[in-house]
């Protein structure tokens, strides 16, 4: 019989109910988020934190462990959304084209939100957001929309001033006129893109 070696006294060694608790924390994260998400899709602002542990089948215990308050947990569907963003902004960035590199990233972007009311509602919402939880994806989405942005700048395909802060403010303005019945953020994208191009564009 081969000897079993394992230092189970090692404080590196990771035992079966330390990975049990991990994924059980894993699927109350995740279904804390599901519940949020659709909530706050639903309803907005009147959502409180009772309401989303009950739809998610948890305590309040557990709810407050993930997100101790309403701002912490709308950075937590910012975050998840911009993971994806994120992805959107680098198969953005590879265009060859500097125009249309920055525009894929914006219809990119706003069309993915058009998917996701929980997340307009943590961006344009009353409610407070804790951006501080989130400065790394943040920052990291900036970083590659300022560089397409820059060289969309450089290239002659937009007008000189334009900056990440404008972009911010075009993606936000569109997202506030989005609705299920219609579809009038493309035509206020349109309107915008015809402002910000050069006049050979």
């Amino acid at each position: 019989m081969l000897a079993d070696n394992r230092n189970y006294n090692s404080p590196y060694a990771v035992s079966t109910t330390d990975r049990s608790m991990r994924a059980d924390a894993r699927r109350s994260h995740d279904a804390i988020l599901a519940a949020a998400g659709e909530l706050f899709a639903a309803r907005g602002s009147g959502v409180q934190m009772d309401e989303i542990a009950e739809r998610a089948g948890l305590g309040m215990g557990t709810l407050y462990r993930h997100f101790a308050t309403k701002q912490a947990l709308l950075a937590a569907i910012i975050a998840r959304r911009f993971a994806a963003m994120i992805d959107l902004a680098r198969a953005a960035e590879r265009v060859a084209d500097p125009g249309a590199s920055f525009e894929t990233l914006l219809r990119s972007y706003l069309e993915a939100a058009e998917r996701d009311a929980a997340f307009r509602y943590a961006i344009l919402g009353p409610e407070k957001t804790a951006w501080d939880q989130i400065a790394e994806q943040k920052a990291e989405f900036a970083e590659i929309a300022q560089r397409i942005i820059r060289r969309a700048v450089n290239a002659g395909h937009l007008r000189g001033d334009l900056s990440f802060n404008d972009f911010v403010l075009i993606t936000r303005g569109a997202m506030a006129n989005m609705n299920p019945e219609d579809h009038d953020w493309r035509r206020h994208v349109a309107l915008t893109l015809d402002g910000i191009r050069t006049p050979s564009q």
